[in-house]
């Protein structure tokens, strides 16, 4: 097997952040000896979460063993998921912007046995359900737990209390039509109806308007699919939320826009 060097797109702070967790876990558990050290489980993490490397790829560039490699992720992953915030805790940032973007997104899964939760009809493929906050720029701010694919946008944002969390704190909020109905502080664009089937220009001037501030939104969901674990999740639609939860935490500290 050949193997060769490559690049991870972070900086070294992100390695660091991860390793001094790694290495505070070890020390609490008075861990005496490990395959690499936590600087290289690190590393291994990360190219897995950043490029989604498969464990088979992982093990054979690390020289450890598959059940290793699996292992050593899945510890990074909980650590980090650990620290990532809840949406209470992100409200307090949240509060502070001039309105906010709410977007769903589809993170696309292999099929499993009780497949039919997780197919979403709108997509016409299997995965799971993350709601996305994004301020105006369209910078991340916050994802929700992973829900299976089936379930609408609209009945997410109420399952996560991100309606009312969001009009509890007075806080303007963008989103597109699939979140006709959520009233409080969500604003949706305007919708043809039976009873109403063309839009007025006042209408189409205000939905015009709504889609360039909420196109902001879709850079929040790219820049989290920068981490191609993303693309398509191959391991067990539960652990889908604390592998977002991991992503989250990596991309505030990558971005240290939110510094501890």
């Amino acid at each position: 097997m050949l193997c060769y060097p490559s690049t991870i797109s972070l900086s070294s702070r992100t390695l660091n952040h991860l390793a001094d967790r790694i290495r505070g876990h070890r020390n609490q558990r008075r861990s005496r000896w490990r395959r690499l050290d936590a600087g290289r489980q690190a590393l291994l993490a990360l190219a897995h979460l950043r490029h989604g490397d498969t464990y088979t790829r992982l093990a054979a560039g690390f020289e450890v063993g598959v059940s290793t490699a699996w292992r050593y992720v899945q510890e990074a992953i909980a650590l980090l998921a650990q620290a990532a915030d809840d949406l209470a805790t992100a409200m307090q940032r949240i509060r502070r912007l001039a309105y906010a973007i709410l977007d769903g997104t589809l993170i696309p899964i292999d099929r499993v046995a009780d497949q039919k939760p997780y197919y979403s009809g709108k997509h016409k493929r299997h995965g799971v359900n993350v709601q996305v906050i994004s301020d105006a720029a369209g910078r991340l701010i916050w994802a929700s737990p992973a829900l299976p694919g089936s379930v609408h946008d609209l009945t997410a944002a109420r399952t996560h209390r991100i309606i009312e969390a969001l009009t509890s704190a007075e806080v303007m909020t963008f989103a597109d039509k699939g979140y006709q109905g959520a009233r409080g502080s969500v604003r949706t664009p305007f919708k043809r109806r039976r009873f109403r089937p063309k839009l007025s220009r006042r209408q189409k001037a205000v939905n015009r308007a709504h889609t360039k501030i909420r196109a902001c939104g879709e850079r929040a969901i790219a820049t989290l699919k920068t981490w191609k674990i993303l693309v398509k999740l191959r391991c067990c639609p539960r652990r889908a939320t604390a592998i977002m939860q991991a992503i989250l935490v990596l991309h505030h500290v990558e971005a240290d826009r939110y510094p501890d």
